[in-house]
């Protein structure tokens, strides 16, 4: 079956609209079939279609001109060889369920195709997934790495599942040493306490600068040093100056809380947080806070859902959004 190159498409005649209606290739124009790039080459290369003046390599070439073509033909020639049909679209890849095509069948996936390098964009990570979701698509993100092997991963961005009922506190007093605090429980206190600081003793217990300005930020927590009464807001400067990731943190630490979940130091894991829902003994997340407009390696984010599924734990990014924060879900998946 002739085809022939025009710009940034490769088109068939009348006669290609078997491979649209069979196989779900292209998309028919008054002009015949268009094909877009990633298809062109699959179909040259399993000798279902010729290009006068143009054999496989080069018309890679001629298309490859743009640095994201080759992760995309692979990931593309990869979902085909799978079984699936493929359309370009709306993100980079719709592809179809097994067995479906277009115009008779329904997509399942929206895909996304990056490399191991590329820095991930929550903000529009978050809008591409709520995207695909308000069409009851799961949204994929394809990874192309160094050695040209795929990963597959699905996204989700969700709210959290119900946590332990809210517990209500009593008013605490705390002496300052450093960034952190001691105080002294009652035996009453300490079991609404539970999930707070560290026991030094069976009168003390030491609150991180985390537990000291979310304590102290609803009204429960007063401390003082040497000098006096501290204001919370002079604490919260004091600790920002050595932490430049504190705003998010606590940001996220306050949501947490406030949604009935335990959060302690993921810093064993390399994240911010293990965080308990008060329903199992053992933490079952990671989180880590992303700043409005921080990009994260994808390579990081990688080495990330590996730690948590090797501890069986979920791997959330808690990415501050216009409508608040959001939690953004990387699971490995086999498609």
């Amino acid at each position: 079956m002739k085809a022939r190159l025009d710009g940034a498409f490769v088109r068939l005649g009348s006669e290609g609209r078997s491979l649209y209606d069979q196989s779900g290739y292209g998309r028919p124009e008054e002009r015949g079939l268009r094909l877009a790039p990633e298809e062109a080459c699959y179909l040259l290369h399993r000798k279902r279609i010729e290009i006068p003046g143009y054999d496989f390599d080069q018309l890679f070439a001629y298309f490859g001109e743009k640095p994201e073509f080759l992760r995309a033909f692979l990931v593309y020639r990869d979902l085909r060889e799978r079984g699936y049909a493929v359309q370009t679209g709306p993100q980079d890849f719709r592809v179809f369920r097994r067995g479906q095509k277009p115009g008779s069948g329904q997509s399942q996936y929206m895909v996304r195709v990056l490399s191991e390098r590329d820095l991930v964009d929550f903000s529009q990570m978050i809008r591409e997934t709520t995207s695909s979701s308000h069409m009851r698509k799961q949204h994929v993100l394809a990874i192309v790495d160094d050695e040209s092997e795929l990963t597959y991963y699905e996204i989700k961005v969700q709210s959290l599942p119900p946590a332990s009922p809210k517990v209500i506190l009593p008013p605490l007093k705390g002496v300052l040493v450093g960034k952190s605090a001691i105080i002294h429980p009652s035996p009453e206190e300490r079991e609404p306490l539970a999930s707070f600081g560290i026991s030094l003793d069976d009168e003390r217990l030491i609150l991180s600068p985390l537990e000291i300005m979310y304590l102290a930020r609803t009204g429960v927590l007063s401390f003082w040093n040497q000098e006096g009464e501290v204001v919370p807001e002079q604490f919260y400067s004091t600790v920002a100056s050595q932490d430049n990731e504190l705003a998010q943190k606590l940001s996220v630490y306050t949501h947490l809380r406030q949604e009935g979940y335990f959060p302690r130091t993921g810093y064993k894991f390399g994240h911010h947080f293990r965080v308990y829902s008060g329903l199992k003994p053992h933490s079952e997340m990671l989180v880590h806070a992303v700043a409005a407009g921080d990009r994260v390696p994808m390579s990081t984010i990688s080495r990330s859902v590996r730690l948590a599924h090797s501890v069986k734990k979920k791997m959330l990014f808690a990415a501050e959004d216009t409508i608040g924060i959001q939690y953004v879900e990387f699971a490995r998946i086999k498609l």
